[in-house]
């Protein structure tokens, strides 16, 4: 399994950009479709977004609709989630996870329980 690095998170004011990457090493991410997930104290992870293996289907809750982008750039086994118009309710740990698939098989996933390899994560704070 690879081993996956978030990086890009830390504190923004309300209406910013932050852009957040997950990085694989250990193996090759066009082999796995990816999800981004956030998690604050008391609270289960959800998911974010979530990205096929080649990238052309993707899935964003309707809190992020229209505000985030999820990417991928498979030649440098990064994945992005560029987060627009931040929100105070965008503050969280967020996390990326990915799940090996088979060369025919092009989902996304949108349950943690359908991956395999996680991040450590990466804190979004955003304030007002």
């Amino acid at each position: 399994q690879v081993q996956l690095t978030e990086s890009g998170g830390g504190f923004a004011q309300v209406g910013d950009s932050l852009n957040v990457a997950c990085t694989a090493s250990g193996g090759t991410l066009s082999s796995y479709a990816v999800g981004w997930f956030r998690q604050g104290p008391g609270n289960e992870r959800s998911v974010v977004a979530a990205i096929s293996r080649n990238g052309i289907r993707t899935y964003y809750i309707d809190f992020v609709q229209c505000r985030f982008t999820i990417s991928r750039d498979n030649a440098e086994d990064t994945v992005y989630l560029q987060m627009n118009s931040l929100k105070p309710e965008d503050t969280d740990k967020y996390y990326c996870a990915a799940r090996q698939i088979n060369f025919f098989t092009n989902n996304y996933y949108r349950s943690e329980l359908d991956y395999n390899s996680w991040g450590q994560g990466t804190q979004v704070t955003v304030s007002s």
